[in-house]
């Protein structure tokens, strides 16, 4: 096919992808049959003959069509996936114009079908990175989002300015552990720390224990399965003491979770979203449990809602539990989302 016709060819591409067909490509000719709906069906052929450009731009405007959001960093993810590189900007600008593999081509459309049935990124290329590190992923467990870094950046300076470095142990429990994205990194970081995390789903606690093992920090780390609401006493016996809590729980108010987006009604576990009513139910069990597992002077910090911050203040003044609130921190939208708070006088 000279070049005139593949321009030509890719014009009619990309107008048969607008109205929901699937195309091939066959010998300098367009040949197209329906595609299936993004709730089940046949699998569509894949194109052939496209090079990578080519191929991230029909799928880019796919999504777009379908309502799926980021489309152009959706395909532009995969993409990189398939040609083993994190991003598309970290690779040389020729690999744009290379023709794809076969193989290539159906392993990048099998992937964009689940883009397409709005799995999340992060479980169709089955990896994400966090901070510094690139963590496994799969469904159902909680995918760690930015403000979840900013959590960990905070636990990081509360370290830098409390302890010196020469300190030769620290203990810390993160509560709700998910990937493990939290504690990882908190371990990659901070060689004289060890960390137990819990959490009460079996797939989150299996997730952990990978990733530790492929980071190598298994040695420093102890995953447990407890369920913070019915496993209290465990966790008060065999988790503490520790110098940090770390959390970020379950926070959404309960009638917030039918407005998120499909990608996370599908995928996501509800019950790493679902906060309750008032979407305090396992904060205020971490609260309650937290001075009877930290060492005199221990910190709590906490990634919360907007609106819990005043709330947990207030909770903690009133019911004098043995914390004392130290400051609300705002996330990088300026929303106040961080909570940290400090043992004092508590007995344990």
């Amino acid at each position: 096919m000279c070049r005139s016709q593949l321009s030509e060819s890719m014009d009619v591409l990309i107008k048969l992808n607008r109205l929901g067909c699937a195309v091939r490509l066959h010998k300098g000719r367009v040949r197209h049959q329906s595609l299936r709906s993004a709730s089940g069906g046949r699998d569509f052929p894949p194109v052939s003959h496209l090079n990578v450009q080519q191929a991230t731009a029909i799928w880019e405007q796919r999504f777009r069509g379908c309502g799926v959001s980021e489309p152009y960093l959706s395909s532009q993810y995969i993409m990189a996936h398939i040609l083993g590189a994190k991003t598309m900007a970290s690779l040389d600008p020729i690999i744009m114009t290379k023709e794809l593999t076969g193989v290539q081509t159906h392993r990048f459309w099998e992937l964009c079908s689940k883009r397409l049935a709005r799995m999340p990124v992060q479980y169709v290329i089955e990896e994400w990175d966090f901070r510094d590190l690139t963590l496994k992923m799969r469904p159902p467990v909680f995918i760690p989002r930015p403000e979840t870094e900013e959590l960990v950046g905070l636990v990081l300076a509360g370290f830098q300015s409390r302890w010196d470095s020469r300190v030769p142990s620290l203990r810390c429990l993160e509560l709700c552990c998910g990937s493990g994205a939290v504690s990882l990194s908190l371990l990659h970081s901070l060689p004289q720390l060890s960390v137990v995390a819990v959490d009460k789903s079996t797939e989150a606690v299996s997730l952990t224990q990978e990733n530790a093992h492929r980071l190598g920090l298994q040695d420093r780390l102890e995953v447990r399965q407890l369920d913070l609401t019915v496993d209290a006493e465990v966790i008060l016996k065999e988790c503490g003491p520790v110098d940090i809590l770390v959390s970020n729980p379950p926070y959404l108010f309960s009638q917030d979770m039918t407005s998120l987006e499909p990608e996370i009604l599908r995928f996501e576990d509800p019950a790493a979203l679902d906060g309750g009513a008032d979407g305090l139910q396992i904060i205020a069990q971490i609260l309650t449990l937290a001075p009877h597992l930290l060492k005199d002077l221990g910190f709590v910090y906490l990634e919360v809602d907007p609106r819990h911050p005043p709330v947990i203040q207030k909770f903690v003044e009133e019911e004098k539990i043995g914390l004392e609130y130290i400051q609300t921190h705002y996330d990088i939208t300026n929303r106040p989302r961080f909570c940290v708070l400090q043992r004092r006088g508590a007995e344990n």
